[in-house]
């Protein structure tokens, strides 16, 4: 009799793991109606042959990301709008928000995890969905919010070849210059032309891809500490952040590297001719930035854009309100929802 039981006992210890297994494992179809629509809201400039600086300002939310192809079809058509309206061509560089890509890890989840109301109880559906991946990836985090980490590491392998796969195509199809917003990975490197994920400390990366698809020049490190997550790199230094365009030498500063005038003024002194600030701030925190984003825009020395990251994750929400800079003047795409491109002809 005890050895039936414990027979018994384990095939229902067996059953119980089969099917946590099997519901983990099951993903439902997901029915999500995107907004596909945009507003240009500044165009500055004459259009020529010097080429522009494109900002999305894009609009994305928690579901946008539960498949590349989804995500892909809202930034594919902000492009082709942006074409339709003349304002994509050979010397164009179109720049994306930051954190673009750090929402990757969102990609391919349970219904339920989009549809959380907050932040921590989507964190805990991927946990339970991830259960030993996810506590793997929690003993490697080396951050003292260690489930924030161990989200991040969890799928930066697929995370940083969709990044690849995603803005190379986009910037292929649309044979323009485009700045990938960035994407949080522990210690990315740059491995013959493709984007690898380390075991290291995590930093907050943009990549340049060229009009042919390919990346140019290495990924660009933000030098201080982000909102989301990456540790400083202090090591960075300005040629890294330079890439020769058809428009002309382009400098990257990622989100709040943008607040520091000397950086800008190092990029400047190293060759840059143009800027592009891919940015994320808060929603909570704008109106307290508002004013200091204002004024280091109208400090850069060279024609700028910078672009904001817009939308809603759960209860966190993004605001900003992208720019173009140029001779002193600040031009912001007015507050409001949707997505919204901002443009200066050079």
């Amino acid at each position: 009799m005890r050895k039936f039981l414990i027979f018994l006992s384990l095939l229902l210890a067996v059953a119980v793991a089969g099917s946590y297994g099997y519901w983990a494992q099951k993903r439902e179809p997901a029915h999500y109606l995107a907004d596909l629509r945009v507003q240009l809201a500044v165009n500055e400039g004459t259009p020529s042959e010097r080429g522009n600086l494109l900002g999305v300002q894009a609009e994305l939310f928690a579901p946008d990301y539960h498949d590349l192809p989804r995500l892909r079809l809202k930034l594919h058509a902000w492009l082709a709008q942006a074409r339709q309206w003349g304002l994509l061509n050979p010397r164009t560089i179109v720049v994306l928000p930051e954190h673009t890509g750090t929402w990757l890890w969102l990609r391919g989840e349970k219904r339920e995890f989009y549809q959380a109301s907050h932040h921590s109880e989507a964190s805990h559906w991927l946990a339970a969905t991830h259960p030993l991946s996810f506590a793997w990836a929690w003993l490697g985090a080396e951050d003292t919010d260690r489930s924030a980490d161990a989200r991040l590491r969890l799928k930066a392998h697929h995370m940083a070849h969709e990044y690849m796969r995603l803005f190379g195509g986009l910037s292929r199809e649309f044979g323009v210059t485009l700045v990938a917003g960035s994407v949080v990975l522990p210690t990315p490197v740059l491995d013959q032309g493709e984007l690898r994920a380390g075991s290291g400390p995590l930093y907050n990366v943009t990549l340049v891809f060229g009009p042919d698809g390919q990346v140019i020049g290495q990924p660009v490190r933000q030098v201080l500490a982000g909102a989301l997550r990456g540790v400083a790199d202090s090591d960075a230094n300005a040629s890294s952040a330079l890439f020769d365009t058809p428009a002309g030498r382009l400098g990257v500063m990622i989100g709040h590297d943008s607040l520091d005038t000397d950086q800008a003024r190092a990029l400047v002194a190293a060759g840059a001719q143009l800027l592009a600030i891919p940015a994320w701030v808060d929603g909570d925190g704008w109106p307290q930035e508002h004013g200091r984003w204002a004024a280091a825009g109208a400090a850069l020395p060279v024609p700028s854009v910078g672009v904001f990251l817009q939308g809603r994750f759960w209860d966190r929400r993004n605001d900003g309100q992208s720019f173009v800079a140029h001779d002193g003047q600040v031009h912001e795409a007015a507050p409001g929802p949707g997505a919204r491109l901002v443009n200066l002809w050079l």
